[in-house]
């Protein structure tokens, strides 16, 4: 069910201070009452409001003459919005009314969002566009931007990383040593390299001079400390 009530505050969707409307029971008393949005069309709100009628009115009129002001300023004003996109003029993302309400807020203008009306409320193409933004009672400023595309370059190949690799690989191929084949058929007998024999009670073993092997300190084992 609706009921009336009286509005306290402008609010875009209702209408003005002072003006009657009908509204739904649950919005008026859930959202409208508790803000002091409005109140409750009765005999003594309507008797208050009449009594404010002069004092509203002036407000309305100073209202008026600053929104014919600031429509004028808006409508000498020119957005320019540049976006990525691609070879057909497609933008890699949108232009939305959020968007357009930051470029007027970077012109020294705080337009909420609500009140910026795009055609098709988004703008996916470069090129240049008209929206409104509405401000108080009727008046509307109907203004343009210009959307252009910021060109996108390409991911540089990472050359540094490529040389970096191809120089390591050419000083591992420098410092290569050559590896003898392992088969039974190349390899060294193993009669052809003198056995160490170690006797307990022999002594000292004797050094054996050979390329790859470090020379053999002398071993004294718990045996031969006993024999001396």
């Amino acid at each position: 069910m609706n009921m009336k009530v009286i509005l306290n505050k402008d609010i875009s969707t209702l209408g003005e201070e002072g003006d009657i409307r009908e509204v739904a029971k649950g919005y008026a008393r859930n959202f409208l009452f508790p803000r002091g949005i409005a109140l409750p069309y009765t005999t003594r709100t309507l008797k208050l409001f009449e009594e404010r009628k002069e004092e509203i009115a002036e407000r309305k009129k100073l209202k008026r003459e600053d929104a014919a002001s600031v429509k004028e300023r808006l409508e000498t004003l020119e957005l320019s919005i540049t976006m990525p996109a691609g070879a057909n003029g497609k933008l890699y993302g949108a232009v939305t009314s959020h968007s357009i309400m930051e470029e007027l807020a970077k012109a020294g203008f705080q337009i909420e969002r609500k009140r910026i009306d795009i055609p098709g409320n988004t703008i996916k193409s470069v090129g240049k566009y008209k929206f409104t933004v509405k401000l108080y009672g009727n008046a509307a400023a109907e203004m343009f931007i210009s959307i252009a595309a910021q060109e996108v370059k390409p991911a540089a190949k990472d050359t540094h990383s490529k040389d970096r690799r191809k120089r390591y690989n050419e000083a591992r191929h420098d410092n290569a040593v050559p590896v003898e084949n392992s088969s039974p058929e190349t390899a060294p007998a193993a009669a052809d390299t003198p056995a160490l024999d170690h006797d307990a009670n022999a002594g000292p073993v004797a050094e054996i001079e050979t390329p790859p092997v470090a020379a053999v300190t002398p071993v004294e084992t718990e045996a031969s400390a006993a024999a001396e």
